[in-house]
C-alpha cells in the first residue's frame, strides 16, 4: 500500500499546500505500523527516517517537515529565523518550500493560511496546549488581522471517545467559561470532550470565523490513524502545511 494522505477541504489561496498522513504505506512493524512518522515513540529509527524519506518523495514536498519537538506547550517557532528552532507546538512560515509539520495520535492539528497566500502555521493543540493557549499563541504569531485567516481542524480523537476528569474540564473552561457545551457528562461522573468544538471556539473568539475539518476521529478509524487513547504505545501521524509559490500576493 502506498503513502496517502487527506487533504484539507478549504477555499486556501493558490500556493498553499496542506495534507494530512494516514498511517498506510511505511516500513514500521507493529505497534507502529506502518507510516510512523515520530522519532520519539521508540520506533527503528531506521524505519521512521526511511518513512519520512517516503512521505517527502510520494508529497512532492519542496523540503524535509521542520520535524519540532512537541512539549504541550505555546511556544511558536518562526521557521524563518536563524538557528533552530527548539521545543515548540507550533510554527510559523512566510518562505516558499518551508514545511510545517504537526505530529499527532489524537491531539487536534490546526493549519492555517492568510486567504492572501504568503503565510501559513500549523499548531499542535491537545487539551493541554488549548488550555494554555496554543491558539492563541499561533494567531499572535502571525501578525495579520484575524478575519484574514482560515483553519483546519486535522484528524483528532472525536467527543464520543474523549473521556476526561473534571480537572481537565476545569482546566480547559478557564480561558473560555462559555465552553460547557463542548463537554457531556457520562455515567462514571468523567465528560466526555470535543477538543473540535473547543476549537473552533477558540478561533471564533479571536474573529477567525472561516473554519473547516474537525470531523475525522482517530479512535474510530484504526485502519486509518495511530491513536494513543485506543492502542498505547503506537505511531504519528503528521499534518503539513506550506507554500508553494508566491502567487496569490503576500503579507507585508
Amino acid at each position: 500500500m502506498s503513502v496517502s494522505w487527506v487533504e484539507p477541504g478549504w477555499p486556501a489561496p493558490s500556493g498553499v499546500r496542506a495534507l494530512s498522513t494516514f498511517r498506510t504505506g511505511g516500513t514500521s512493524a507493529a505497534p507502529y505500523e506502518s507510516l510512523n512518522l515520530g522519532d520519539h515513540v521508540a520506533d527503528a529509527p531506521a524505519c521512521v527516517a526511511e518513512n519520512r524519506r517516503r512521505l517527502t518523495a510520494a508529497a512532492g514536498l519542496p523540503n524535509e517537515p521542520v520535524w519540532l519537538e512537541q512539549v504541550h506547550g505555546t511556544h511558536v517557532a518562526d521557521l524563518d529565523g536563524l538557528g533552530g528552532v527548539g521545543p515548540a507546538d507550533a510554527a510559523v512560515t512566510r518562505q516558499a518550500g518551508r514545511v510545517c509539520a504537526i505530529l499527532t495520535a489524537d491531539c487536534l492539528p490546526v493549519l492555517l493560511a492568510a486567504d492572501t497566500g504568503g503565510l501559513v502555521a500549523a499548531a499542535h493543540a491537545g487539551w493541554r496546549g488549548l488550555a494554555l493557549g496554543v491558539i492563541e499563541a499561533t494567531v499572535r504569531a502571525l501578525k495579520v488581522p484575524p478575519g484574514r485567516l482560515m483553519a483546519w481542524l486535522g484528524p483528532a480523537i472525536g467527543p464520543k471517545h474523549f473521556e476526561v476528569g473534571p480537572e481537565v474540564r476545569e482546566a480547559l473552561l478557564q480561558a473560555d467559561a462559555g465552553g460547557e457545551s463542548a463537554f457531556a457528562p457520562n455515567a462514571r461522573g468523567r465528560f466526555m470532550a470535543d477538543l473540535a468544538k473547543l476549537a473552533r471556539r477558540r478561533l471564533t473568539a479571536l474573529g477567525v470565523t472561516r473554519i473547516y475539518g474537525g470531523g475525522e476521529c482517530t479512535f474510530a478509524a484504526a485502519d486509518r490513524y495511530f491513536s494513543h487513547r485506543r492502542d498505547g504505545v503506537t505511531g504519528r501521524q503528521a499534518s503539513l502545511i506550506w507554500l508553494e509559490s508566491r502567487k496569490g500576493g503576500g503579507i507585508h
